[in-house]
């Protein structure tokens, strides 16, 4: 039996509206969930201006109301996290432990099915009669979603508060595995971040847990970097905006550390013209990360690599879900990282417009759409 429900619908031209939606009974491999909260980032902005019908959403958390004959790993009434990265398990990169770039389903990666629903069951969601996308294939501002069995994860705590797990799935899962899965940020090391929004924020909390000695937070933003320091960092800098490349910043952080650099840098503003600002950051043989994920032609400067420095541009905080989901949980059950601290505003699904502008103002550090 189907499910009536409201939804966010991105039209494609730069506008959404809240509709009603069919819901269908889910196949043998999909789970259908009922969302009881969705984090908001700058990607569900981008997705109004896809040029075509999306259900918007990419991260989110709920319960389970109905599961196909084949699904074993979630049961009927189990609170979950939706992951919008669904792997195939059958790859060439789910073989070699990179879940995260499937070449089979990933809606990002070169080869994937781009923004599509690919392998999902698209006749599953419906609207004015005729099927839509859903938005990385789970479309989370919706009352309900219906996705495949890999794209939810059982929350090792049932009882955790919704709009905190719901941010776990983007933008805490790509700072803090930008951190620990990607660079391996040591003990006693030394590391930058460069943006303190959302993202940043999640890196610092990753950096701590890894047990470094200096965390650096830069932002032009004093309220941001007050932020960051609750969050973790042990040292800020006020930037100027006019600090081309965020040189001189680099030589306040070379100040700071014994003149080498530091050991990792994580560039997190989406600012293209600050791709390469990392690297200005780092020790030779230091590690830069590019988390934010630019995707615009950038100019570097190649004297910036030298001496054996790396540079990395990780996806999604090289996330393995069913690995790292429970394991950020853990930390958070154990107090070692905050996720309720980090969510400015909480909004109903008729103020997505409100929250959306908050976001894009830098009001909030996260936004949660929440569902009763």
């Amino acid at each position: 039996m189907s499910i009536t429900c409201k939804a966010a619908i991105a039209k494609g031209d730069g506008t959404f509206s809240i509709e009603t939606i069919t819901v269908e009974n889910p196949q043998a491999d999909e789970v259908l969930v009922q969302v009881k909260a969705a984090g908001l980032c700058h990607t569900d902005h981008d997705s109004l201006n896809w040029g075509k019908p999306i259900v918007m959403g990419h991260e989110g958390a709920g319960i389970v109301t109905a599961i196909g004959s084949n699904v074993s790993s979630v049961k009927v009434g189990d609170a979950v996290i939706l992951n919008w990265a669904t792997p195939c398990g059958k790859c060439f990169q789910c073989e070699h432990e990179n879940e995260h770039i499937c070449e089979n389903n990933s809606p990002v990666v070169a080869g994937g099915n781009g923004y599509t629903p690919g392998h999902a069951h698209l006749e599953g969601t419906s609207w004015n009669g005729t099927p839509i996308i859903r938005s990385f294939n789970i479309g989370t501002l919706s009352e309900y979603t219906l996705v495949k069995e890999s794209a939810v994860v059982k929350n090792p705590i049932q009882d955790m508060s919704y709009p905190a797990a719901s941010i776990v799935s983007c933008g805490v899962m790509t700072g803090f595995g930008s951190a620990v899965n990607t660079a391996k940020v040591e003990a006693n090391s030394s590391a930058v971040v460069l943006g303190t929004g959302g993202v940043g924020l999640n890196v610092i909390q990753g950096i701590k847990v890894s047990k470094a000695a200096m965390i650096i937070a830069i932002d032009i933003n004093q309220q941001r970097l007050d932020m960051a320091v609750e969050f973790g960092a042990t040292h800020t800098i006020l930037a100027d905006k006019n600090d081309k490349g965020l040189l001189n910043a680099a030589k306040i952080v070379k100040e700071m550390t014994n003149g080498r650099g530091a050991d990792y840098a994580f560039e997190c503003t989406a600012i293209p013209a600050l791709g390469a600002a990392p690297l200005a950051m780092v020790r030779n043989a230091g590690t830069a990360v590019q988390v934010s994920g630019i995707e615009e032609e950038v100019l570097i400067d190649m004297s910036l690599f030298e001496w054996d420095k790396k540079y990395i541009n990780p996806l999604y905080g090289k996330c393995n879900p069913q690995k790292d989901f429970p394991i950020i949980v853990e930390h958070y059950r154990k107090g070692e990282i905050m996720l309720d601290e980090m969510i400015t505003n909480t909004y109903p699904l008729e103020d997505l417009q409100q929250a959306l502008d908050d976001m894009l103002s830098g009001k909030n550090a996260k936004g949660v759409i929440v569902f009763e």
